[in-house]
Formats: C-alpha cells, structure tokens, sequence
C-alpha cells in the first residue's frame, strides 16, 4: 500500500534528481510513514490540550533544560564550524539550529513565571527568533548553492572542483 501511495507522488523537479532519483524502499516508505504519523499526532496533540494540567511540577526540571542548552551549543558550534568549512552539512546543521532555537523561544516564554515573561519575550524576540531565521536562510543558500552547482556539473561532465 505505501508504495502505492509513494507512486501517486512524482520525484521533485530538482537537478538532483535529473541525476539519480533515490528509490530506496525505506525512502518510498518513509513519505506515507510520515504522513500517517502526522495524522496520528493530530488528535493526541488535540487531547493533550485539554487533558494536561496547565501547571506541572518537574523533579529535572533544571536538568532538562541544562540538557537542551547544550544540544543548542552543540548545533550552534557545528553550524559555525560548518558555516566556516562553506560544507555541503550547512543546510542539515543549519535546519536543526534553527528548530533547536524556535523550539527553546517557545519553551523559554511557555514557561518562565510572569515575573520573568517579558525578559522571555525580548531573548525571543531580539536574539532567538532572529537567529533562527538566518540559520532558515544559511540552510535555504546552501541548499540553492548546490543544486547550481550540480546544474554545473550536469553542463559540463569534465568540470572538478577546485582543490584548497
């Protein structure tokens, strides 16, 4: 059936896949996968709503966020490094950043107590918000960047890239 599915969806338009479409079966799987899932998750995140308290108390809460913080250092560092390499792994580092980063906004203002939701806001706003849509813009340039390059590739076979 999913790969019924998968077959009602044609390949997209893009000059990597003129070169090689990528057939395999988890990824014929994986489209109709992921849309069932979000079917799935629709209602529960519906229930969720109304079921869960709107205050919980957590025995790791600091843990878990001193948890994320770094999560967030580490995709920070690997999109700089990547940023500096001018590497292929930007629009992956860079995509992960900026969700790590909407995410913690979210969370950060969801929250913080009222004493402490407007300095939410304002990291939100003037620095996380921000970071995440250059990271959304470094992800998006890097992956325009190299499909100009395979478009290059693709005109002139004998063409190599040039060495450090």
């Amino acid at each position: 059936m999913a790969d019924k599915l998968d077959g009602l969806v044609e390949p997209a338009d893009e000059p990597e896949n003129a070169v090689l479409v990528d057939n395999a079966r988890v990824v014929r799987w994986a489209g109709p996968a992921f849309a069932l899932f979000a079917l799935i998750l629709l209602p529960w995140t519906i229930y969720l709503g109304y079921s869960l308290p709107s205050r919980q108390v957590s025995p790791h809460y600091d843990v878990a966020w001193a948890g994320f913080d770094a999560m967030l250092v580490v995709a920070l560092a690997g999109t700089g490094y990547f940023t500096l390499r001018r590497s292929r792994y930007l629009t992956t580092a860079a995509t992960a950043t900026a969700t790590l980063l909407v995410v913690d906004a979210w969370f950060d203002v969801m929250t913080s107590p009222p004493s402490q939701r407007l300095e939410s806001v304002a990291l939100a706003v003037l620095i996380e918000l921000p970071l995440a849509s250059l990271c959304v813009w470094l992800s998006y340039h890097t992956q325009q960047l190299a499909e100009r390059r395979i478009v290059l590739l693709r005109r002139n076979p004998k063409r190599t890239a040039q060495g450090p």
